[in-house]
């Protein structure tokens, strides 16, 4: 009976997890040769800490690489790409028409084949407008979940920025959460070297959106970046956006005290009734994680500025989701940010702010609450 609680936690986690009838394990990734009218293309750069994968269409497994690998891959979204969504194939390859596909893929050697190649995408922008868009995802992510996971984020948000995939070693299993918070941990060195590269190319700004478990090797390899004291390029860092952080704010605090209040805001995205922070909270003896925090001011008091989706409505029922309906209203959420929330002298305040976004969209008003 006192494991009743923690089996009943992991039902309700698993539920939105299976994004198709069966979960893309393998096979998934395939090239398509066909394309189909109305389709668009993107294409990611991977870094990743995962091992090699045989398995065609498939190219990582969940299992820990010796060393960081990289590759690129073009995934078409569908003409009918309904937006937040991840049309899944029920069988591999899929159907570009209806489906998320890979149009093209590559590995890269090494690192001066990745920067060559980030580079190259970044030479298709104007100069000033060369940005760097990196994802980290959270727990519980097979590699496929999180390439078509960032590519509908980068197609529905209308991002600019060349984008980049940072992949851990998730085994995708729900009862794998301590080998998956181990593998966020072993990857931070990676992180950290991968963002070096990035600011000492030809990019003119890196930004960062990470995701549940995905922001502990975030903070981690920021954290480790900034006690080096060699970082060069700091100023190219932009937009930090920590949504839903699975890290437990004891811990979040101490980290923070290594950076001090930081010199461009960061974003913390948060819903109270997350229920998958929830259950990090319950097998971590009770503590609060960042992500499910109620104490706003706290967080504002460390230069944060809060998104607080409490009163959004999920597409999951764990409500651990609902940053990727961000996306959605991505330029008018950028345009409300760049109003200079940060100010206490400004006329409007930052729920009159909030007040501009098409909440109706997400069934609820977004409530952003600016640091100190």
């Amino acid at each position: 009976m006192k494991r009743a609680p923690l089996v009943l936690a992991i039902l309700v986690v698993a539920v939105p997890l299976v994004g198709c009838a069966t979960r893309p394990e393998s096979g998934f990734l395939g090239p398509v040769a066909e394309n189909a009218i109305g389709a668009t293309d993107h294409t990611l750069l991977i870094a990743t800490t995962r091992e090699r994968d045989p398995r065609p269409g498939t190219f990582f497994n969940g299992e820990r690489g010796r060393s960081v690998h990289y590759a690129t891959l073009t995934v078409a979204i569908p003409p009918t790409h309904i937006p937040g969504n991840i049309e899944w194939a029920s069988t591999p390859p899929g159907n570009p028409a209806a489906n998320f596909v890979v149009r093209d893929e590559a590995s890269l050697d090494d690192d001066k084949a990745f920067v060559k190649a980030l580079n190259a995408q970044l030479a298709t922008r104007p100069k000033g407008s060369r940005k760097v868009f990196v994802f980290i995802h959270g727990y519980n992510t097979l590699f496929a979940e999180g390439v078509y996971r960032f590519a509908q984020i980068v197609h529905d948000s209308k991002a600019t920025g060349v984008p980049v995939l940072f992949t851990w070693a998730s085994r995708g299993k729900l009862a794998d959460y301590i080998y998956d918070n181990n593998s966020a941990t072993a990857a931070r060195d990676d992180l950290e070297h991968t963002l070096r590269l990035l600011l000492a190319s030809n990019a003119d700004q890196v930004n960062i959106l990470a995701h549940s478990m995905g922001n502990w090797v975030t903070v981690e390899a920021m954290r480790q970046l900034k006690i080096s004291g060699n970082l060069k390029y700091p100023s190219k860092f932009g937009d930090i956006f920590l949504a839903a952080p699975d890290i437990d704010v004891d811990v979040f605090k101490s980290q923070m005290r290594a950076f001090g209040k930081p010199r461009k805001p960061f974003y913390i995205v948060l819903s109270k009734d997350d229920k998958a922070l929830g259950f990090s909270k319950f097998i971590a003896g009770g503590e609060s994680r960042v992500g499910a925090d109620g104490n706003i001011a706290e967080l504002e008091a460390l230069g944060a500025t809060v998104i607080d989706l409490t009163d959004v409505k999920g597409d999951d029922p764990t409500n651990h989701d609902k940053f990727v309906q961000l996306a959605t209203i991505a330029p008018e959420l950028r345009a409300v940010l760049e109003q200079g929330l940060g100010s206490k002298g400004d006329a409007a305040t930052a729920d009159e702010l909030a007040l501009s976004l098409p909440s109706s969209l997400l069934g609820g008003p977004v409530r952003i609450s600016p640091g100190q």
